[in-house]
């Protein structure tokens, strides 16, 4: 049922089910863990969802076609990114994509024809597309490279490893959305005085150790490796100017303080 209470569209939750393609469980479980709660409720108590909750069912359906899961859709979501800024992110990694393809097209294209008259072509030619290959790899990729080598970025160990290191756009997605915002997150909370032990400094360093877990397959010491990657390498990282990242160093140690208080309240348990 859809009704026009006030000035803007009201859907009900079959109707906003049938509408998006989802159904009614799917949008009772978004309720239930804070994903989409609708705004309003009628009279019989039914859930009653208003534009605003629409255009939050966008923003995470676009977010869902980029591959990501719903944990990292709802904290892109909290921290307020909106959706002009998947979609210009989502297109300019595009653009690049179909840019360095085009290079690495054009040396395959020149080796093909080199082996269309000897079966080694001449090496200059290789070396040419092994330079197209590797200039493919954003600075951040290339960082994360030099840590975990490239075996965290050929996909699963298997297809139950709930820890698997993740690809495309999903973690393309993480490493210039999610990742730099939960940095600058741990930034505003140290500037403004925070303890490491404060309950938002300890979700964001959580949230930022399942993400380096996603890249690391779970291995404790790739993550090391992850977080070394951001304190040694942070403009690369952030993709932020090196300018922007001279103080790092402090941030690091803050972050790395808070990581050590939920360490020790872990061992406590």
């Amino acid at each position: 049922m859809i009704s026009a209470m006030g000035p803007s569209v009201r859907y009900w939750v079959g109707t906003l089910a049938e509408t998006s393609g989802l159904t009614v469980r799917t949008l009772h479980h978004w309720d239930a863990i804070g994903l989409l709660r609708p705004s309003e409720r009628s009279a019989a108590d039914h859930r009653v969802y208003t534009d605003e909750d629409v255009a939050r069912l966008y923003r995470i359906l676009a977010l869902r076609e980029l591959g990501l899961d719903l944990p990292t859709i709802g904290a892109c979501l909290d921290d307020g990114i909106p959706l002009r800024q998947v979609v210009d992110d989502h297109l300019a990694l595009v653009v690049r994509t179909i840019d360095s393809m085009n290079v690495l097209r054009g040396e395959l294209e020149r080796v093909r024809t080199d082996l269309a008259s000897d079966p080694l072509p001449d090496v200059a030619t290789l070396v040419d597309a092994i330079r197209a290959i590797g200039s493919r790899q954003p600075a951040r990729d290339q960082a994360l490279r030099r840590h975990l080598g490239d075996e965290a970025f050929e996909g699963p160990a298997s297809s139950d490893d709930d820890t698997a290191a993740i690809s495309g756009p999903a973690s393309a997605y993480l490493l210039e959305v999610e990742w730099p915002q939960l940095y600058a997150r741990a930034e505003r909370c140290r500037r403004a005085g925070a303890d490491p032990s404060d309950p938002e400094v300890q979700r964001i360093v959580n949230r930022m150790d399942e993400l380096s877990g996603l890249f690391s397959h779970g291995d404790p010491e790739r993550s090391k490796e992850v977080r070394a990657a951001w304190r040694t390498e942070p403009a690369a990282m952030s993709g932020a100017a090196p300018a922007a990242t001279a103080g790092w160093a402090d941030l690091a140690d803050f972050v790395e303080a808070a990581r050590e208080i939920a360490a020790a309240a872990r061992r406590t348990i």
